[in-house]
Formats: C-alpha cells, sequence, structure tokens
C-alpha cells in the first residue's frame, strides 16, 4: 500500500509528479511556439455560403449541399443535402441545431445534424440577403442586409423565437450594412464594417438587453465581405477576429487579420492569412479558429478558395490531453492522500 512507503514512498510520488510534468510542459511550449501562425487543412468539397458549429464540427451549407468537417480527424463527409436551394442566407446555431434564415427567398429551414434531418419554420417576415445571424440569450438576431439590389439596404433588425417560432423586431441598426462581419460577446452583437457607408469602418455594438445600440473603435482597415469569429476567454483571450475581405470596396480580397478588443475597445492586427480573400467563412472550436472558402476577387465567377486553414490565437492555452491528465490527478491525489496520513500519524506519535 502507498501509505506504508515511508520516505521513500514521498520521494516516488514526488518523482512521478515530476515526470508527468515534463511531459505536459512540451506539450503547451510546443503550443505556443505554434501561436499566431496558420495550418493548412483539409479543403472544403463545396462552394459554402456559410458554415456553423455544433458539438465541436464544422458545418458547411452551400446552395443545398451540406458537408460536415471534423476538425480531429481533419475530414470531411456530406450531408443530407437542403430541400430547397438558395444563396445569401445566414446560419445561426440554438440548442445544437441549426438554422438557416434568409438568402434569396427569405426562407427558414432547421438541420438537426444528429438525425440529419431538416424541416420547415416559420420564413423571415421580411426576406433579405447578404447578413448574418447571431443567437443571444434563446433568441436569433438577423440585422441589415439587402432586400433586392445594391440600393436596399435597410437597417431592419428581425429576431427570431426558436421556442415559439415566431417573430419580433428589435432597433434598427443606426447605419444600415450589409456584407459585414459580427459576433457575439457577453451577450452583445458586433456588426463591423460592412457595404454602406464609406468607408466601411463602424463597429456597432447591438445589446439585446437594453434594445439599443451604441459605437466601439473603427476597425483600422474598414473591410466588406469579411468574416468574424470571437473567441471565449477559456483556451484564448476574448477576442473578435475579423479576417478577409475587401478593404474600402477593392475589388480585391486582402489576407489581413483584425483584432479587436472588446473589454477595452482597441483594435491590434494578427498573422496574416496565407493567402488573400473575401466572402471566407470562420467558424471557431474550442478558441481555435478556421477561416475557409471564399474568392480572391470581385468576378466570383470560377474564382472559388476551398482552403481551409486553422489559426491559433496568441496566448493559446491547450487542453491538456486525457492520457496527460488522469494520470496526473490520480498521482497528486495518492501524494495528499499519502501526506495526510504521514501527518496524523506523526501527530498521534
Amino acid at each position: 500500500m502507498v501509505f506504508m512507503m515511508g520516505d521513500k514512498g514521498v520521494m516516488l510520488i514526488v518523482l512521478l509528479i515530476l515526470c508527468s510534468l515534463l511531459v505536459a510542459f512540451p506539450i503547451i511550449e510546443t503550443v505556443r511556439a505554434t501561436e499566431e501562425s496558420w495550418v493548412l487543412k483539409a479543403p472544403m468539397p463545396l462552394s459554402s455560403w456559410g458554415v456553423a458549429v455544433v458539438n465541436g464540427k464544422i458545418y458547411a451549407i452551400g446552395t443545398n449541399d451540406v458537408a460536415e468537417y471534423d476538425p480531429e480527424v481533419d475530414a470531411w463527409t456530406f450531408k443530407k443535402p437542403m430541400p430547397t436551394n438558395r444563396t445569401s442566407f445566414a446560419l445561426a446555431v440554438y440548442h445544437d441545431k441549426i438554422h438557416v434564415i434568409g438568402g434569396s427567398k427569405g426562407l427558414n429551414q432547421l438541420y438537426d445534424p444528429a438525425t440529419d434531418t431538416w424541416e420547415p419554420k416559420a420564413s423571415m417576415p421580411t426576406p433579405r440577403t447578404q447578413l448574418e445571424a447571431n443567437v443571444v440569450n434563446d433568441k436569433i438576431y438577423l440585422i441589415g442586409g439587402r432586400t433586392g439590389g445594391p440600393d436596399s439596404t435597410v437597417g431592419l433588425n428581425e429576431v427570431y423565437d426558436p421556442a415559439t417560432d415566431t417573430w419580433s423586431t428589435g432597433a434598427p441598426i443606426p447605419v444600415p450594412v450589409d456584407s459585414y462581419a459580427s459576433a457575439v460577446v457577453d451577450n452583445k452583437i458586433y456588426v463591423i464594417g460592412g457595404e454602406g457607408p464609406k468607408p466601411p469602418d463602424l463597429n456597432q455594438i447591438y445589446d439585446p438587453v437594453t434594445n439599443t445600440w451604441s459605437h466601439g473603435a473603427a476597425i483600422p482597415n474598414g473591410v466588406v465581405d469579411a468574416a468574424a469569429g470571437a473567441t471565449s476567454g477559456v483556451l484564448a483571450s476574448k477576442r473578435i477576429y475579423v479576417l478577409g475581405g475587401r478593404i474600402n470596396y477593392d475589388i480585391w480580397g486582402t489576407d489581413i487579420n483584425q483584432i479587436y478588443n472588446p473589454e477595452n475597445d482597441s483594435w491590434t492586427i494578427g498573422a496574416s492569412m496565407p493567402i488573400a480573400r473575401a466572402w471566407l467563412h470562420v467558424a471557431v472550436v474550442n478558441d481555435m479558429i478556421y477561416a475557409m472558402g471564399g474568392a480572391p476577387y470581385f468576378n466570383l465567377q470560377g474564382t472559388w478558395s476551398p482552403e481551409n486553414y486553422q489559426y491559433t490565437p496568441s496566448g493559446y492555452i491547450p487542453e491538456f490531453p486525457s492520457w496527460v491528465i488522469l494520470p496526473l490527478v490520480l498521482i497528486v491525489t495518492l501524494g495528499v492522500l499519502f501526506l495526510k496520513k504521514r501527518l496524523i500519524t506523526t501527530s498521534i506519535s
């Protein structure tokens, strides 16, 4: 028994703890060495209009095709196609199901990855394209976008309640935009850049709790057709990463990586993407960022980019593999119990 090992037992416990740490620290250092770096992953097998994350897997949805990406095995699998072909829609995840809302037909169709099935839901009141969907407090918010051609950008803020399958309205966005980048941090929706104002550098912030808008620091390089993703503050600092897009309405995409800190309302520039592109998509899995799809310049015909790059944010803290955590916990527990036993024995004697 451990409790009978005496001083040699203490030394053995300490030695085992040190060995476990020697195994663990290289894992941390390896990840730290890759901070601010990009790694090419399995390419997207379809031209996608949006991506969503459910249970650690990324779902890309095209005109009607659906593919699932598993970051752990770096592989794509095709799923049941969307029932109705459409484009320029928005995606939102609620209770591990994906709402595909809006687009060229204004529909709201629900995809369940667990059963690989689709079902219709209440269509949006005002069909719109080129917008994003964000979930806050069990509601889905669809802000701005276009109702038709280039001059049809609106400031609408329509709110969908998945629990009741009904729609309502929120406060309209102060400056109407479409083709913007958007993310949620601390239950606030950030609408960054987008077509409408010139330059396209606005950072408009919506608080669903108070139904009010405010303005954050302008993005350094105004972009349209960029994509954004937010890290949670668990494995990486709480930030919004705005990737790619077209700077100031240029026809060419950019490789820029603009990072917003919502805690102090400031911007920095991170490591550039390996390729320049706009119309791309961003997914965040365990605070690791994936930038995929898009196109390098305004003429989309025949220029789709299937590249899928994984980005490690600065300050990323890796998750310990279970084969490191379990032995370490057992060893530390045994060590504590052993030392406790020794102290009790010593006090009695």
